[in-house]
């Protein structure tokens, strides 16, 4: 599973999106966008990461505060984003849709995971749906001082196997875990560790052969488009600000780091 690379030194998020997302890329290494359900002590593992290089503001067009910072480890510079804590990125919301399509176009170079370890099965409903998007991500277990004093114990190398990325238990109230969290981050960045996420089986033949034909049509109409599969199963479902993206043509630009969705 940690396997080398020779992309050590290549980030992989689409920097035009994140421009267009309003996020400053001047002198950065590393995006990290950091995600998770409310009340998981997300903004503790945030605020201990960057400390007092913080700035707030909107995100394009929304409401929706936006809060990032930065930091450095071992000579790389990250820029880390906090996203709104959402229980789905099913767009039901505002705050869903800012995540989803940050995580979607933004590319991050990694996705923190934060969730609350007295409250596993809950949050996993979120994990899941960030792994079908994309295959550079850490979870952060987060309240393990909780979970230790309810009792619960979590086999964490087999969460970690399960799930196919790093799995870094810490108390961020504590302090805890944090520099295991950041070197568990700068290898999955880096490529030395690489992830092969947990994808949902157990589709259909009917679903997945409609799933490839709009996989298909995507590809021709919008080449650039990343993770068709993805996009292709929010139509399926339903999903109005995707279906109103691909009939409007904006899905295609915002791929190609023009304009379109904004977040």
């Amino acid at each position: 599973m940690n396997t080398p690379t020779n992309c050590e030194s290549c980030a992989m998020h689409n920097k035009a999106n994140l421009v267009k997302l309003g996020i400053n890329l001047d002198e950065v290494d590393y995006v990290i966008a950091m995600a998770g359900n409310p009340n998981t002590g997300k903004s503790t593992v945030f605020n201990n990461l960057t400390g007092l290089r913080q700035h707030t503001g909107n995100w394009p067009g929304k409401t929706v505060t936006r809060a990032e910072g930065g930091f450095v480890f071992n000579d790389k510079r990250y820029k880390m984003v906090d996203l709104p804590g959402t229980y789905s990125l099913l767009s039901t919301s505002t705050d869903e849709e800012v995540a989803r399509n940050f995580i979607l176009f933004g590319q991050p170079d990694v996705t923190v995971i934060v969730v609350d370890a007295t409250r596993l099965e809950r949050n996993l409903n979120l994990v899941l749906q960030i792994l079908e998007i994309t295959d550079r991500a850490v979870l952060c277990l987060n309240l393990m001082d909780e979970a230790k004093r309810n009792n619960l114990e979590i086999d964490v190398r087999v969460l970690s196997k399960e799930l196919g990325i790093p799995v870094i238990p810490a108390s961020a109230r504590r302090r805890q875990g944090m520099t295991e969290l950041l070197q568990a981050v700068e290898e999955v960045a880096t490529g030395k560790y690489v992830c092969r996420p947990h994808k949902i089986k157990g589709r259909s033949a009917k679903l997945n052969n409609a799933i490839s034909k709009l996989e298909n049509s995507l590809a021709k109409q919008f080449p650039n488009l990343t993770n068709t599969k993805w996009v292709a199963l929010r139509l399926l479902e339903g999903d109005d600000s995707i279906i109103e993206a691909v009939r409007t043509g904006d899905l295609g630009s915002i791929s190609a780091g023009e304009s379109g969705i904004q977040a």
